[in-house]
C-alpha cells in the first residue's frame, strides 16, 4: 500500500479576526505513511515552512528533486526512518509569514498550532499523542518556529530540528535594513508599499529586503495603533537606530532565550541544529553562537554544518528526520 497525502481544511477560532484579515480557515497537508490503514498508531512530525512559504508548498513537484511525500516514501522504504505521520501547517500571512509566534500585528499563530491544530490532528489521525513521540522541524523561519515552539512548549514537542533557523538577529536581519532604507522611496514609502506590493512585478532587487523587514516587524514589534501596525527599529529618513524597538526584536532572538528556557531545552530528547557554511543570511554564525551557549550551560545538542547556502536544502530533512526517528526508537 502506498502513502497518501490528505489536504484538510482546518477552521481556526484563534485566527478569526486577526489584524491582517488573513483567512482563519487553513489548508493543512497531512502525510500518511504506507499501510496507514492497519491498526497501528504512529509518531508525528510537524514540518514548518520558511518565510513566504506554507506547508502544502512542500508537496510541489520538481524536475530535479523530491517533494516531501517522495522524500518520506524513500526514507521509509529504505528503513532510514520509521513510518510516521507528517503535518504541513499553513501559517502564511499577508506579509509572508508569522514566525509561528503570537503577535497583535499578525495573529496568534503559536496558540493556533498548540491549542488547535495539534489536538485536531491527534483526534483525527492515529498519532501517538505524547510529546515523546511528537517532533517539530523546519527550515529558515520554519527552523526558528520549530525551535521556539520546542522551547516554549516542551510538553507538546520532545524533538526539535532547526535547519538554518533565524537567530542572532544582529547578523541575520540588520543587513536587510540599509537596502530597505535605500529603496523604499521608489515604492512610495511604507504605506504605499503595503497597499501595492502584491501587484508589484517583477519582485526582485531590494523588494524582498523591504517585505521581510515589514514582515518581521509585524511579528516582533507590532503596534496596532500606528499607521502601519508595527514599529521599525530605525528611522526611515535618517536610518537612526531605535534601541527600544530593536530590544523588542531581540527579546525574540533564540540566542538570548537560552537562560529563560534552559529547563525545556535540557528536557529535549533531540535538539538538532544545522546551517550551511555559505548561508547568505549569516545563520551559520547564529547556530554557532546558540550551540556555544548551550555548551556553556551543559545542555545536550547535535550541531552540523554542511557545504551549501541557504536555499534548496530540503535534502537536510534526510538527516533530521533520521535523527528524530532514532530518538523515537
Amino acid at each position: 500500500m502506498s502513502s497518501r497525502v490528505e489536504i484538510i481544511l482546518h477552521e481556526s477560532k484563534t485566527l478569526k479576526g486577526n489584524f491582517l484579515n488573513d483567512p482563519h480557515t487553513r489548508r493543512v497537508g497531512v502525510y500518511l505513511p504506507p499501510a496507514y490503514n492497519k491498526s497501528k498508531h504512529y509518531p508525528s512530525a510537524y514540518l514548518l515552512a520558511g518565510f513566504t512559504g506554507r506547508g502544502t508548498m512542500m508537496l510541489n513537484e520538481s524536475a530535479w528533486d523530491e517533494n516531501i511525500q517522495q522524500r518520506l516514501d524513500r526514507l521509509i522504504a529504505t528503513n532510514v526512518i520509521q513510518p510516521m505521520i507528517v503535518v504541513l501547517p499553513d501559517c502564511f500571512t499577508k506579509y509572508g509569514g508569522s514566525q509561528y509566534i503570537n503577535s497583535e500585528g499578525t495573529g496568534r499563530y503559536e496558540d493556533y498550532l498548540i491549542e488547535e491544530l495539534v489536538p485536531h490532528i491527534d483526534a483525527r489521525y492515529r498519532t501517538i499523542p505524547e510529546r515523546a513521540r511528537r517532533g517539530v522541524a523546519g527550515k529558515s523561519s520554519g527552523g526558528y518556529g520549530a525551535l521556539m515552539l520546542g522551547m516554549r512548549h516542551p510538553e507538546i514537542f520532545g524533538a526539535v530540528a532547526c535547519h538554518s533557523g533565524d537567530m542572532h538577529f544582529d547578523l541575520c536581519y540588520r543587513p536587510d535594513f540599509a537596502p530597505m532604507l535605500r529603496s523604499i522611496s521608489k515604492y512610495g514609502g511604507v504605506e504605499k508599499f503595503i497597499e501595492t506590493f502584491r501587484a508589484t512585478h517583477p519582485k526582485k532587487g531590494d523588494f524582498h529586503n523591504i517585505l521581510s523587514t515589514i514582515g518581521y516587524a509585524a511579528c516582533y514589534s507590532p503596534n496596532v495603533d500606528s499607521a502601519w501596525g508595527f514599529d521599525l527599529p530605525f528611522d526611515l529618513e535618517t536610518g537612526e537606530w531605535k534601541e527600544d524597538v530593536w530590544a523588542r526584536w531581540r527579546a525574540w532572538d533564540p540566542i538570548e532565550l537560552i537562560g529563560e528556557y534552559e529547563s525545556a531545552l535540557r528536557a529535549m530528547q533531540l535538539l538538532f541544529l544545522d546551517a550551511g557554511l555559505r548561508d547568505e543570511f549569516n545563520l551559520q554564525f547564529g547556530a554557532r553562537t546558540f550551540v556555544a551557549r548551550l555548551k556553556r550551560a551543559g545542555i545536550p545538542y547535535r550541531h552540523e554544518e554542511f557545504d551549501d547556502e541557504h536555499f534548496d536544502i530540503a535534502y537536510r530533512y534526510d538527516v533530521s528526520l533520521q535523527a528524530m526517528s532514532e530518538t523515537w526508537g
